[in-house]
């Protein structure tokens, strides 16, 4: 387990209880009943550290490279899962992943940003910075979902669309925008869940929806707190402020009336218990799916329009 800064003391616990196993394992003391007592505090640590956590705290578990990642929603998700790539005009983005499959049975269509688990896979999916064929990938798959009455669920994780000289050239501005303008005029359900970090406008392409789901400890922005603090103090130093001024977490959000729903996470985030966490995001998908899919096209896009118009 990689711990983060702030975890030290339970980092050091940990490691004195390894150094007690093994120990114990040389058969030379008997010392149980000691392992036991300091693994009872690393936990209580833990909990207590998890339950008033910073913004920018948050904001580090929301980046923890161990947090499961789209492949892994995918995974203990989506059965049948059927990958589509490309957006028909210039190449296959793999920062951002969509394909078909079913959700206890359902059928949707499901795209979400990938940023890789290793050096090489990070390189491949761009850190989950997408470009502008990405986003018109999603743009293809939203509509073909549309076509066929599919609802459509997005996982959102990724500091923000690629900001390349390329990227630019190719327009990524109208590619965000367009896929932003379909999210909203789609006539079936969308359900989008920040599993991680959702940063600017690469995030909003996809989350543009009927209900949007937050993870416990994940964060959204408009822009990444070192951003911001480079901008208002010249300095990234300042991030930790930042981040509490921008309201970033899920509390705040749904506070504000940003994110509807707060998926929670196991104690010490969902790196920690990624089969719980991706248990919990399976059952709050399929709960708010079973409330969309009644609606009719009209009421869907009206709700939508309503939502997002309702915001600040």
């Amino acid at each position: 387990m990689m711990f983060l800064d702030f975890e030290k003391p339970i980092a050091e616990l940990r490691a004195r209880v390894s150094e007690l196993r093994e120990t114990a394992d040389a058969g030379s003391l008997d010392i149980e009943q000691e392992i036991s007592k300091l693994e009872a505090k690393a936990d209580r640590m833990l909990r207590e550290t998890y339950a008033k956590l910073t913004p920018w705290q948050k904001t580090q578990v929301a980046r923890h490279p161990q947090r499961p990642h789209l492949k892994d929603y995918i995974a203990g998700i989506v059965d049948d899962f059927m990958p589509l790539a490309g957006d028909r005009a210039f190449a296959d983005d793999q920062a951002i992943i969509g394909g078909l499959g079913r959700i206890d049975g359902r059928r949707v269509m499901v795209i979400g940003h990938e940023k890789g688990d290793d050096t090489a896979s990070r390189l491949r999916h761009n850190f989950g910075m997408a470009k502008p064929e990405g986003y018109r990938k999603a743009i293809r798959l939203m509509e073909m979902a549309d076509r066929f009455g599919l609802p459509v669920v997005t996982l959102v994780d990724t500091s923000g669309a690629f900001p390349g000289v390329q990227a630019e050239e190719r327009g990524q501005a109208e590619a965000i925008a367009r896929s932003t303008e379909t999210c909203l005029e789609l006539g079936v359900p969308l359900v989008a869940a920040i599993v991680g970090e959702g940063g600017s406008g690469g995030a909003v392409a996809l989350a543009a929806a009927n209900r949007v789901l937050m993870f416990e400890h994940a964060v959204y922005s408009v822009i990444s707190p070192e951003g911001c603090a480079s901008i208002l103090w010249r300095t990234a130093e300042k991030a930790p402020d930042a981040a509490d001024a921008m309201k970033v977490t899920a509390q705040d959000l749904q506070k504000l009336g940003v994110v509807d729903r707060i998926v929670p996470e196991p104690v010490g985030g969902a790196h920690r218990g990624r089969s719980e966490a991706i248990g919990s995001l399976k059952q709050a998908l399929g709960e708010e799916l079973d409330q969309l899919t009644p609606l009719e096209s009209g009421e869907l896009r009206r709700r939508r329009r309503d939502k997002f118009l309702a915001i600040g």
